[in-house]
């Protein structure tokens, strides 16, 4: 059976052979890309969750908002609790993560300012 919380591991999936991060191996910054509907989200909240679980702060800039869903417990799915069963996840559960919303004028989170300049400068 596999587990998906572990000291060491982020667990992502299973096809042939489960598929996990070592925390040891993981960067302090990432990438996610890739076209739409080819699981960039899903990638991101596994890894953010994983990442929040074992106590490693993450900082994800989400424009249109798809991520921010972590912050609540996900509702049962038949389908999700199906395919737990098929790749042998034994303590599938669901949970909130800690998150803190920031924005650019304080009205919907934590308010920040961020100099335009600076992140032309740096993709240069």
């Amino acid at each position: 059976m596999l587990s998906m919380e572990s000291a060491t591991q982020i667990f992502f999936g299973k096809g042939a052979a489960p598929v996990t991060l070592n925390l040891k191996c993981a960067n302090r910054h990432g990438l996610i890309l890739g076209a739409t509907g080819t699981g960039n989200v899903v990638t991101l909240q596994i890894l953010a969750e994983g990442f929040s679980q074992q106590g490693v702060p993450v900082f994800m800039a989400d424009i249109k908002g798809d991520l921010s869903g972590i912050s609540q417990a996900r509702v049962t799915k038949d389908v999700l609790e199906k395919r737990a069963a098929d790749i042998g996840l034994e303590d599938y559960s669901y949970h909130a993560n800690p998150v803190v919303l920031w924005g650019l004028y304080g009205e919907q989170g934590r308010a920040e300012r961020f100099v335009a300049g600076f992140f032309v400068n740096c993709i240069k």
